[in-house]
């Protein structure tokens, strides 16, 4: 497989030295015993293994270190080395292999589904740091001379604005505007790499390569299956970047990113964690994976799995294909601004966009509810006597005693704070939720 070209921009190098940081105490080799790399299929699917169960603190002595590894920082990765290699080595342990070892619930798919610890974790989201494996979720790397000018004609985002280093969200839709998915991109020296949903990822694919014409230089790959992604959640996280010497990325604009090496092994972290503009995401190599989870955990970070995450979403607010991002819905009624530029040229959906704007057409909007009682994904919003809309997303709350959920509601029939009648016998109270609230229509005079 090419490699993928990681040379970190001069822009986000703080230090004028290549300089290798022994982190003893940060991140340290495993002492477990040896399984084969197997790929795995990562599509997401909700699924129940017949799996004994560890504690949270079992699997935290599994997250116990014990000899000194080296990572090198950003310079020191692009002075040795002007690419990254994707593409493992054979090696001796396989991430999910070691963790499934330890009894946490994985689905057949090869997702980490819950170690034990969901209220914990979620607590930890909002006042302290949790870590997730994503690796179940697309990543596309878009590569060739034309990349930039290919993804800036076949999403929302403004390409041609942003340099190596950077990155931003950008919005894949039909040419009617209608959401297929938000995607989380990096641009890289030779490549952009694009982060989308697991139920998304092959079609997205498809769908850029049926865009490519004769004269592109562009190719697509589905990288998913070579890489590793984890994001650090909650508001601990920047500690946690200051303790593995990546400091210089804290602070940083949404998007940006670095590149790193782990025993000579490849990783990039970026600002920004699929659902927060905070937080941090780690791509690398699988055979890094397994290293890097035991050091951040190591660091009194709590492992959280999909089941928590899924409630995490849905307390967030952050649309998802299949549920809030169908053809339902178009890519303003899901409140998607900060992925759409306002300023550059002809793209697919633009037409659509535009005309929405300018003759003020959305119908419906994204709201978060509080709810009485559970409630069923696609149940009817009543005002009045009236359907105004239908429940996409649901989720036990906190303490179990609550319940939350997300849906479309008809523009003009609410406002924050008032009730509506959800199914049979919920009662749901509008609020605002953190993704959508940080949500602003861009102006035309900005730069996007």
């Amino acid at each position: 497989m090419e490699g993928l070209p990681c040379v970190a921009p001069a822009a986000y190098i703080s230090r004028s030295k290549t300089v290798a940081l022994d982190l003893t105490k940060k991140f340290m080799n495993p002492s477990l015993p040896s399984s084969t790399l197997r790929p795995k299929n990562r599509h997401f699917r909700s699924s129940t293994a017949s799996i004994h169960v560890l504690s949270s603190q079992r699997f935290r002595s599994y997250c116990s270190c014990s000899s000194p590894l080296v990572i090198l920082s950003a310079a020191a990765a692009a002075a040795s080395d002007s690419q990254f290699e994707l593409s493992p080595p054979p090696i001796d342990h396989d991430f999910l292999d070691a963790a499934a070892a330890t009894g946490v619930i994985t689905s057949d798919d090869g997702v980490i589904e819950t170690f034990d610890n969901d209220e914990e974790a979620l607590r930890a989201a909002e006042d302290g740091a949790v870590l997730v494996d994503l690796s179940h979720w697309g990543r596309i790397r878009v590569s060739g001379e034309d990349r930039i000018q290919f993804l800036h004609n076949q999403s929302t985002a403004n390409f041609e604005c942003l340099r190596e280093g950077q990155g931003c969200d950008t919005a894949l839709v039909t040419p009617t505007a209608r959401a297929i998915d938000i995607a989380h991109a990096w641009i890289m020296k030779n490549a952009i790499i694009l982060l989308v949903s697991p139920v998304t990822c092959k079609s997205i694919k498809e769908m850029l390569e049926k865009y490519i014409f004769f004269n592109d230089n562009v190719e697509i790959e589905d990288i998913s299956s070579v890489t590793s992604l984890f994001v650090l959640v909650g508001p601990k996280s920047d500690k946690v970047m200051e303790a593995l010497d990546a400091s210089d990325l804290v602070g940083q604009p949404y998007g940006t990113h670095q590149h790193f090496r782990v025993n000579g092994m490849p990783i990039t972290v970026g600002v920004g964690n699929v659902i927060s503009d905070t937080g941090y995401a780690m791509l690398m190599s699988t055979d890094a994976a397994e290293f890097v989870w035991k050091t951040v955990v190591s660091l009194d970070v709590l492992p959280m799995g999909s089941n928590a995450w899924e409630r995490l979403r849905i307390y967030q607010g952050k649309p998802e294909p299949g549920k809030e991002l169908t053809s339902e819905y178009n890519i303003l009624e899901a409140g998607l601004w900060n992925s759409i530029s306002l300023n550059k040229g002809c793209y697919k959906g633009q037409e659509t966009i535009s005309r929405l704007i300018t003759y003020d057409g959305v119908k419906q909007n994204l709201w978060g509810l509080m709810l009485s009682v559970p409630a069923e994904p696609g149940s009817s919003i009543v005002v009045n006597g009236k359907k105004v809309g239908k429940l996409t997303s649901y989720a036990v709350g906190r303490n179990k005693s609550e319940h939350f959920g997300l849906g479309y509601i008809k523009r003009g029939a609410v406002s924050k704070g008032d009730t509506v009648i959800i199914g049979d016998n919920s009662v749901g109270t509008l609020v605002d939720v953190p993704y959508l609230a940080r949500q602003s229509m861009p102006l035309k005079s900005q730069s996007q």
